[in-house]
């Protein structure tokens, strides 16, 4: 690795993102970040109406013990079919199956409530139009389900429990560390039929999957809607992921608590959405805090959106396969990411930034930016990119991978500064470090088919990288 002058660097910079604005291939101006206002501007959090529509006045009972689910049910269609507003949770621990959220309806969880999602899973029947791993199907509810819906919220600072656990939902994984025991039913088969159809281009209501395949269902799950806010809350125990906005557009997730150590407990996946901001949340995970995707294989082709315009501000990563990560499912690319002013530390803490595809999944990610980003203690790499991920090169669709650069980014702790490997056909370019100091670093870095990347005014060891 060489380092390169300040002047000459800015030179390369100029010339390299220069030359990719004029060729169409970018729509960021040189330095990146001046992107982030103008973005900003079209993420503005939904306005509801001033009525409050109370579930208790609709028959719910605080008790943890009555099924609550018409009360929901009934105060949220009064409230969209009446203009709208908050349907508000009082006091008290709220049993309820699935809820759907529909147009201009702010469900407000007060301090001190909790709703907890039934472990009936004949409650989340029947199956709704989904996204699963990347790939469309008809599925079980998510506990939280929006479908085409504008202007809605999940807002308060109260509880919501998905009560997920190696006895209701996790053991669905196949894993023995997660509850499943030798002979019960588990996901593969199912997830090796639902890409095998989409791969063979069944049409996604022949997809149906549900009950006898054992697809666990994420959190919250709002597909093709606008205008969204998730604020203050806080969320526990997913069947899966945890918060999973799909082909959705203006999205903010503002000041949430995420936990959960369950298998695939994403945090927050914004998939295939334009202008989303994640600021200030907690996550402590069982998989990626983070992860932006793009649908996966022939399905995120077949769909062929981009995740873009993603700005991540003031989070606070702990547990985790990966702080913030583009992929796996990234066959519809991603673009513009914004990660600043975070903190990233925990011995179970795999890495901080991630890329994650293959040439089966492909992709175009580009333009990524990250600064003044404080990491602690990471078990494998600051950066990590693998075009290797899962399947290898195996496929046909190569991924390329272009623009990341990093800028005041320190690390206490990790057994690689940069972990990275592409392919000799489809090189990464445009990585560009600066300002930044890696210490306790164990192994020297590997970067593979990585083209001419910058390093100015960067340690690792505190040796200046050259």
């Amino acid at each position: 690795m060489k380092t390169t002058s300040h002047s000459f660097t800015k030179y390369l910079l100029f010339i390299t993102f220069a030359f990719l604005s004029f060729s169409g291939k970018n729509e960021l101006p040189c330095c990146g970040w001046e992107q982030v206002d103008v973005i900003l501007k079209n993420i503005k959090a939904p306005v509801f109406a001033d009525k409050v529509y109370d579930i208790i006045s609709f028959g719910a009972v605080g008790d943890g013990l009555t099924d609550c689910s018409l009360a929901f049910e009934k105060a949220i269609n009064e409230c969209s079919t009446n203009g709208g507003g908050k349907v508000l949770v009082p006091a008290g621990t709220f049993l309820t199956g699935p809820i759907y959220l529909k147009s201009n309806v702010n469900l407000v969880v007060s301090a001190k409530a909790i709703i907890k999602f039934s472990d009936d899973k004949s409650k989340y029947l029947p199956s709704v139009f989904s996204r699963w791993e990347g790939v469309e199907c008809m599925n079980y509810s998510s506990l939280i389900y929006a479908y085409g819906e504008t202007n809605i919220a999940i807002t308060g600072t109260g509880l919501l429990d998905g009560q997920g656990a190696d006895n209701n939902w996790w053991n669905w994984k196949g894993n023995k560390e997660d509850g499943w025991l030798e002979g019960t039913p588990h996901q593969k088969s199912g997830r090796d039929l639902l890409f095998k159809m989409a791969e063979d281009n069944v049409p996604v209501e022949k997809r149906i999957m549900g009950q006898g395949y054992y697809l666990r269902p994420n959190f919250i799950q709002f597909y093709k809607s606008t205008n969204i806010l998730i604020e203050g809350v806080k969320l526990i125990n997913s069947p899966m992921w945890f918060i999973n906005p799909v082909l959705c557009s203006n999205v903010s997730v503002i000041g949430v608590k995420i936990e959960g150590l369950g298998p695939n407990n994403d945090g927050c996946n914004p998939e295939s959405c334009k202008d989303v901001l994640i600021k200030d949340c907690y996550f402590k995970t069982g998989d990626d805090c983070i992860a932006i995707k793009s649908g996966r294989n022939n399905d995120g082709r077949r769909i062929n959106v981009p995740c873009e315009n993603v700005i991540i501000q003031n989070c606070i990563m702990e547990d985790g396969h990966g702080g913030v990560v583009m992929g796996s499912e990234i066959s519809g690319g991603v673009k513009n990411v914004f990660a600043e002013n975070c903190t990233m530390s925990s011995p179970n803490l795999d890495r901080a930034i991630r890329i994650k595809t293959n040439s089966v999944r492909g992709g175009i990610i580009e333009n990524i930016f990250v600064r003044n980003l404080t990491i602690g203690e990471v078990k494998e790499a600051v950066l990590k990119i693998d075009c290797f991920y899962e399947e290898g090169d195996a496929g046909k669709f190569t991924p390329v991978i272009k623009n990341i650069v990093f800028d005041n980014v320190t690390s206490s702790n990790s057994a690689y500064a940069f972990w990275i490997k592409g392919y000799d056909r489809s090189k990464i370019t445009g990585l560009v470090v600066k300002n930044s100091k890696f210490n306790s670093v164990k192994n020297e870095s590997l970067l593979e088919n990585v083209s001419l990347p910058i390093f100015e005014n960067t340690f690792i060891n505190g040796i200046l990288i050259k």
